[in-house]
């Protein structure tokens, strides 16, 4: 990832999002030329200069200090996903051409051991390129449909490459735009990671869903939220979701579904759990897979 087109990118695209009345500057009825706020009106919230923070919006965050980057995410109203992003952002042009940090393909035994003592509930571990490391009984059962895919399953992959997605996740625009938020993210934790970057340049190639929303620059924290899915074997399920990180392990996240008691959709994990403990062929979850 080009650390200073990003952070260019990503400054204007917030501040076009910002009206004047946002933030409670006049306009005195003048026809604007911008979409949104002007560079030096972001300036003026921000209290620096005007060339500062054109320099800011060129892409040159090298050196920024913190009270810098809190001012203008205040200046741009930016939220908790925004402000990552933007510190990470400076923290790569910081330390321009430092190593990408390993991804991880394989979780240690302990974490296999947790996920399968997770009883009623479904549960996978993913690394920072969305690739699915490992599962527990009941995860394995319902992303049946991502597991099957030809080579390492890759959530971001299945939801705009495979055509049985819009089909498995019910509000499958709402995924796509998670999906892509959740990407931006990752590539901003993660700007050296070359994996990363191909995965990024393959869904841009084959995806025009992907292409339209990766130009918005919008970001996400994935940590919990409620997803609806169309399962082959039992139908219409309504799950809430959350995810963990792997503390001991950099760029792991374990993702835990569980249905409400005494809704259809428990009824529904109840029998899925039931067809996960016959016999399937499934799918190897091979470290080497690509």
């Amino acid at each position: 990832m080009n650390i200073r087109s990003e952070a260019a990118d990503f400054l204007r695209s917030r501040r076009a999002r910002i009206t004047p009345e946002q933030v409670g500057l006049p306009t005195w009825g003048e026809r604007r030329r911008v979409t949104g706020l002007r560079r030096e009106e972001v300036a003026l919230l921000a209290g620096v200069s005007v060339e500062y923070y054109v320099r800011l919006e060129r892409g040159n965050l090298a050196g920024v200090s913190e009270a810098v980057l809190e001012a203008v995410s205040n200046a741009l109203r930016l939220d908790e996903a925004e402000r990552a992003h933007l510190y990470d952002l400076a923290h790569a042009a910081s330390s321009r051409g430092r190593a990408a940090r390993p991804v991880r393909g394989v979780v240690r035994p302990a974490v296999q051991w947790l996920l399968d003592s997770m009883d009623g509930t479904a549960a996978y571990v993913r690394n920072n390129r969305t690739d699915i490391l490992a599962t527990n009984a009941l995860g394995r059962a319902l992303y049946q449909p991502v597991l099957a895919m030809a080579g390492r399953p890759n959530v971001a992959r299945y939801v705009f490459l495979d055509p049985s997605a819009p089909e498995f996740f019910v509000e499958w625009d709402r995924i796509c735009y998670e999906a892509t938020a959740l990407l931006r993210s990752l590539a901003g934790e993660n700007p050296y990671d070359h994996g990363l970057t191909e995965l990024v340049g393959e869904l841009s190639t084959r995806s025009d869903t992907f292409r339209r929303l990766w130009a918005d620059h919008d970001v996400r924290l994935h940590r919990t939220g409620v997803k609806k899915f169309h399962h082959p074997v039992v139908g219409d399920l309504t799950l809430a979701y959350e995810s963990l990180q792997v503390t001991a392990d950099t760029g792991l996240r374990l993702n835990a579904y569980v249905a409400e008691p005494g809704t259809t959709s428990a009824d529904a994990m109840r029998l899925l759990a039931s067809w996960a403990t016959e016999p399937h062929p499934q799918p190897a979850l091979d470290p080497e897979r690509s």
